[in-house]
């Protein structure tokens, strides 16, 4: 399993993910699930993935084929087709078709295959935008009501998001959200594991502010985790009942 958390804010857009990839408890392994399509000052897109590495892999492996192919139509081009929204269908049509043609091979061994993914970003001329795109290719989008999407496991983190996270969050406090709710999961839930994946993109900016891979050893996230850690006992002692 694995988890993945997008913020859509006023300031930008800030996504997080893991990088474990798990078949049973003996065949665990390390597989990147955020991937960035960009043209610098004219387009960025991030997608993050939650699911079967095969339809994941598949689906990404299409999307990167369409954007390098010299004669492909442009609509069928994440990197070229006119706005966002047109983004998410291409995604969304493209994740079906493969996430069909793999539970038509899987059936027959009577097991299930499917993925969701986070797409993330701006063209020039149009506003940031964040989808939330399903196994069938049907997406939702993040809203000023609900600034942030999560896929995977994402019940232990989403507590802290609810609590802190508006569209007027700075960046780095979205940073510090989004890691201390892939804390929270990291503790509860063993299908999830580093290193995990940073992506920063500001407002207008139209390329990737921050890319940060975070390892196991980094000094700052276990920190983090130790005072998140501290402050939650200390508040739980504090709390009268």
């Amino acid at each position: 399993m694995t988890y993945c958390v997008g913020l859509l804010l006023k300031a930008g857009m800030v996504l997080l993910s893991d990088t474990r990839t798990n078949a049973g408890l003996d065949n665990i392994s390390t597989y990147r699930k955020t991937f960035v399509f960009e043209n610098p000052g004219e387009r960025v897109i991030a997608i993050l993935t939650a699911g079967s590495l095969s339809v994941t892999q598949t689906t990404l492996a299409r999307l990167e084929e369409a954007v390098t192919d010299l004669e492909a139509d442009p609509q069928h081009s994440i990197l070229h087709t006119p706005t966002m929204l047109q983004v998410a269908e291409i995604v969304g049509r493209t994740l079906a078709q493969v996430s069909s043609e793999v539970r038509s091979k899987m059936d027959h061994a009577r097991q299930a295959a499917s993925a969701s993914l986070i797409v993330a970003g701006q063209r020039k001329g149009g506003g940031m935008r964040m989808f939330l795109v399903y196994p069938e290719g049907n997406f939702i989008e993040a809203t000023a009501d609900t600034p942030f999407l999560q896929i995977g496991e994402h019940k232990y983190g989403k507590p802290i998001l609810d609590r802190v996270v508006t569209p007027e969050t700075s960046l780095a406090d979205a940073e510090k959200a989004v890691l201390l709710s892939m804390d929270s999961t990291l503790r509860s839930n063993l299908s999830v594991g580093m290193p995990l994946d940073l992506t920063v993109i500001a407002r207008d900016g139209l390329a990737v502010t921050e890319a940060r891979r975070i390892a196991p050893e980094d000094l700052g996230f276990q920190e983090m985790s130790r005072a998140w850690s501290q402050a939650l006992r200390d508040a739980f002692t504090e709390i009268k009942t």
